[in-house]
């Protein structure tokens, strides 16, 4: 399995934590049960975005034939997105 299939595979992962939460939702299931699949949804969320900004860094910015001052601006940027 490529790393782009683990990915896809946590995504879809998600997206079914998230529908499972419309559907708790829907069926008005106790605030608390909600609140912590929300908690595990954000945090396998964030999961797969470290995953994905460690990739960035190894593979776009280490690859990088020049402009190193740049990529580096444009990681911080990144980094200050991706953290609000």
């Amino acid at each position: 399995m490529t790393d782009k299939d683990s990915l896809i595979v946590r995504l879809r992962r998600i997206e079914g934590q998230i529908k499972g939460i419309q559907k708790m939702v829907e069926e008005d299931k106790f605030c608390g049960d909600i609140l912590i699949q929300i908690s595990a949804s954000r945090s396998a969320l964030n999961n797969v975005g470290g995953l994905i900004l460690e990739n960035y860094m190894k593979h776009c910015l280490l690859e990088s034939p020049d402009g190193k001052e740049q990529d580096m601006d444009k990681l911080i940027e990144i980094m200050l997105k991706y953290t609000k």
